[in-house]
């Protein structure tokens, strides 16, 4: 082997493990088996005496190796190539499609892998003392995927070569077809590399005898786990930092949209990462619920293997229907709910045990004095016990039926772990809540819900317990339920819980903080069905928060937001803050400065919650300008009819040219145009920044005598006049060239909607556009109304997801509102040049 390290190069790059004594590289990922090069079956560079199967040499009947081991043919008729070939299992046959995967099944592949790697050893003639040939990682743990790597390891006391029977051992495997990862090491070499690398040490733990001295095995087992379990203290801070950077970088099982059920949080990796913990002796995880919750898992993998027809730990859009039907599940909804699940399971557990992993490396270490776990009293019948509320002595359950809401208050503010048993017993035990609820269970759950970051624990708990339905029944609604739109990056659930955590921190803007809270719970609950979920949510919070125990001031109030909550956010970017409609449209929704106070933390709570997208400066200025501007309506009366600002016109545009001036504001830059009016001219400019690719976050314009005035707000900083300038000028010299290239509609986008709103505007007529979100949208609209000689005042741009929501504000060019045939042919003329591309 080491004349010819190019005879078994792998696809994952240059370098050789065949030498004993090189580097052992770390994989990806915090707990991978021992890694080796993977190999692949005809892999390596090319050459001239290459075959078509990517083999070095001449083939032909019969012919032997460098080596003296037959070549393929030969070994299949040994027995050696690849098993399932047949019709029989073998360790990378793809599942049978149509029913869920079993534990059995896994073991078969596992089986078949094993006979194929025991027998190629034997036919190696490898010693039977003195070295071992093992499998980690996800091999070791028998945790074969249809199309998983064969991670193996031939390992050796110091001083017993095994060069030769490497080369012997690899060429059998890699005929079979297998994908194998694969090193040569000595015990010590073992031992060194587990030292120095926290990701070896994890796929040690998970070592199995293949082949050759049990013995060898064995002690390199037990040595890891002795090793783990001395180091364990110094070693878990590493390995919890090398998690949460995951996590970060992955994101959740619970909340993806294109979930990755081995590397994200509640994945496949997570539970193998717990099975490690509880190797340190430091910590136990509940073992049946976690084995259960993994297996289940790993049938979805499996699954997902075979839908794919390869290696695929991702599930796409497209896929849960085919998983379902593998699973043999109803539907492809129901394979979200039972993936997102189990991914919620495993993050939950993962949680708790890494909370009571913080717990124990503060304790001190075995050889040091530990007292016995004292009981802290909190409240009555609740008390803390190493870092966990839990019941006191005293507590009774079937007489206290606030005790449930005052556990989890009392855990969340401190941040600890409320812990499950406790939360599993007064699920079970605790007397019910009376309709309506007591004074002190309502101020539990604002106190709950105002916790801050540490609400989310304490509510992950309450949900896998079950406890949460005896206190919020109708949660079962939004439970793991999926957002339609791409902006959002959490289920509903999670979004809503996330609301809440952004809300305790504006608490102190509001008169009425429990008003506030409640309303950031249940501002979604009307999701999941036909009806608009604001409309439908209305009627649940009022019932929901009068069960509370609300006062009817307060649950009307609590309905008003939970009905209005999309109020702020949606008429700030897609409505002009200068027309008295605006606002005359928010303040007559609310009933008075308290509610919009109100309004105006949801709004910014649920935004942020959303994506940092949702609450940019530029949103963030919108929607606080506009809630003042309702203030000062609510306060004084109807909006006056706004007056358009007066400029100096510059001497450029009074001798007939464009002036053009760029002021930097806080998340982009402000535009300011003059030249004389024309048709037209709000159509080139929008052209110019769709050139640019500078996306348009709001557009206003007006007449000031014979020339045309328009304010642009831009999304990018840092834009230059001067070739702004140019760009204009290559627009107006070449407009048709400029309309072929901004007018291309994609031919598989929905169709776009354009809409009238005649109770937008008294002064103007409003077309609100929904459209594929693409450069040049503004320009499109803009240009097909000038062919129409109607002007544009203003124009607001929104986009969700992939989505466009533009809001345009027309008159007629001399002044006025358009008739309503005019307005119909405005609509007409649009939709007409969105969807074919001409307008």
């Amino acid at each position: 082997m080491g004349g010819d390290p190019g005879r078994h190069r792998g696809r994952r790059g240059a370098g050789h493990d065949d030498q004993r004594g090189e580097r052992l590289r770390p994989p990806e990922g915090p707990h991978r088996g021992l890694p080796g090069r993977r190999v692949r079956r005809g892999a390596g560079a090319q050459g001239p005496h290459r075959d078509p199967r990517g083999r070095r040499g001449r083939r032909g009947a019969g012919r032997r190796d460098r080596h003296g081991l037959p070549h393929g043919q030969d070994r299949r008729r040994q027995g050696l190539g690849v098993a399932g070939r047949d019709g029989r299992a073998g360790p990378h046959r793809r599942p049978r499609r149509g029913r869920t995967l079993t534990t059995t099944e896994r073991a078969t592949r596992t089986a078949a892998a094993d006979a194929l790697c025991a027998g190629a050893y034997r036919d190696s003639g490898g010693p039977d003392a003195g070295a071992a040939l093992v499998a980690v990682g996800g091999y070791g743990r028998g945790e074969l995927a249809p199309y998983s790597d064969l991670d193996v390891v031939l390992v050796s006391d110091p001083g017993v070569d095994v060069q030769e029977v490497a080369a012997r051992v690899w060429y059998p495997l890699w005929d079979s077809a297998a994908k194998l990862d694969h090193s040569v090491r000595t015990m010590p070499e073992m031992i060194a590399a587990a030292d120095a690398d926290l990701r070896v040490a994890l796929g040690l733990l998970d070592v199995r005898h293949l082949a050759g001295d049990p013995g060898l095995t064995m002690r390199l087992r037990t040595t890891m786990l002795a090793q783990w379990r001395r180091h364990a203290r110094d070693r878990l801070p590493e390995l919890q930092e090398l998690v949460r950077a995951r996590h970060e970088l992955v994101g959740e099982v619970a909340h993806l949209s294109v979930p990755d059920v081995k590397e994200a949080e509640g994945g496949i990796r997570d539970a193998t990462v717990l099975k490690a913990l509880v190797a340190t002796w430091l910590v136990d995880v509940p073992h049946v619920e976690l084995e259960r919750t993994r297996r289940a898992m790993l049938d979805v993998r499996d699954v997902l293997h075979g839908t794919a027809g390869r290696a695929s730990d991702r599930i796409g859009p497209e896929q849960w229907g085919d998983l379902a039907r593998g699973l043999g599940l109803a539907d492809a909804r129901a394979a979200q709910v039972h993936v997102r699940e189990l991914g919620r399971r495993t993050a939950h557990l993962s949680h708790l045990t890494w909370r009571r992993v913080d717990a124990a490396l503060a304790r001190p270490a075995a050889n040091e004095r530990v007292r016995r776990p004292e009981l802290t009293r909190l409240a009555p019948g609740v008390a803390l016990s190493n870092g966990e509320v839990v019941l006191d002595r005293g507590a009774r359950p079937a007489d206290d039926p606030v005790l449930l809401l005052r556990a989890a208050a009392e855990a969340a503010e401190r941040d600890v772990v409320l812990a499950p048993a406790t939360a599993a017993r007064l699920a079970r035990e605790a007397a019910p809540l009376p309709d309506p609820w007591p004074a002190e269970a309502r101020q539990a759950m604002v106190r709950l819900l105002a916790a801050g970051r540490g609400l989310l624990a304490v509510w992950e708990t309450l949900e896998e317990t079950g406890a949460l339905a005896a206190v919020l029944p109708e949660w079962e609604r939004v439970r793991l339920l999926p957002h339609a739109s791409a902006i959002h990056r959490f289920t509903v659930d999670r979004h809503v819980v996330e609301t809440c955590v952004e809300a305790s921190a504006l608490i102190r803007q509001v008169a009425r903080p429990d008003v506030l809270m409640v309303a950031a719970l249940l501002h979604d609950i009307g999701k999941g069905g036909l009806t608009e979920h604001s409309v439908a949510g209305e009627p649940i919070a009022r019932d929901i928060a009068t069960r509370m125990g609300f006062e009817p001031e307060a649950v009307e109030l609590v309905a008003r937001l939970v009905r209005w909550h999309l109020l702020l956010a949606e008429t700030a970017t897609t409505r002009d803050p200068d027309d008295p409609a605006t606002v005359d449209l928010v303040a007559s929704r609310l009933a008075g400065a308290e509610a919009l106070d109100l309004l105006l933390a949801l709004t910014e709570a649920d935004a942020k919650a959303t994506s940092a997208k949702a609450w940019s400066t530029w949103r963030a200025g919108l929607v606080r300008d506009l809630a003042r501007r309702a203030r000062t309506s609510l306060d004084s009366g109807p909006t006056p009819a706004p007056v358009a600002d007066e400029v100096d016109i510059p001497a450029e545009a009074g001798a007939g040219g464009l002036a053009l001036q760029v002021e930097v504001v806080t998340d982009g830059t402000r535009v300011t145009v003059v030249a004389p009016d024309r048709v037209g001219l709000l159509a080139d400019l929008a052209a110019t920044f769709a050139l640019q690719r500078v996306a348009v976050r709001a557009a206003r314009a007006w007449s000031q005598g014979a020339y045309a005035v328009s304010v642009w707000e831009l999304a990018e900083e840092g834009l230059d006049p001067s070739v702004l300038r140019q760009r204009f000028e290559s627009v107006v010299q070449d407009r048709a060239g400029v309309a072929a290239r901004l007018r291309r509609a994609d031919p598989d986008a929905l169709d776009p909607a354009v809409v009238v709103r005649p109770e937008a505007s008294t002064q103007s007529t409003v077309l609100e556009v929904r459209t594929a979100d693409r450069p040049g949208v503004v320009y499109v609209v803009c240009a097909a109304l000038a062919e129409l000689d109607i002007a544009v005042r203003s124009a607001h741009v929104d986009t969700l997801g992939p989505q466009a929501v533009d809001v345009f504000y027309l008159q007629e060019a001399h002044a006025g509102v358009l008739g309503d045939q005019r307005a119909a042919k405005a609509a007409h003329a649009v939709r007409a040049a969105l969807s074919a591309g001409t307008a």
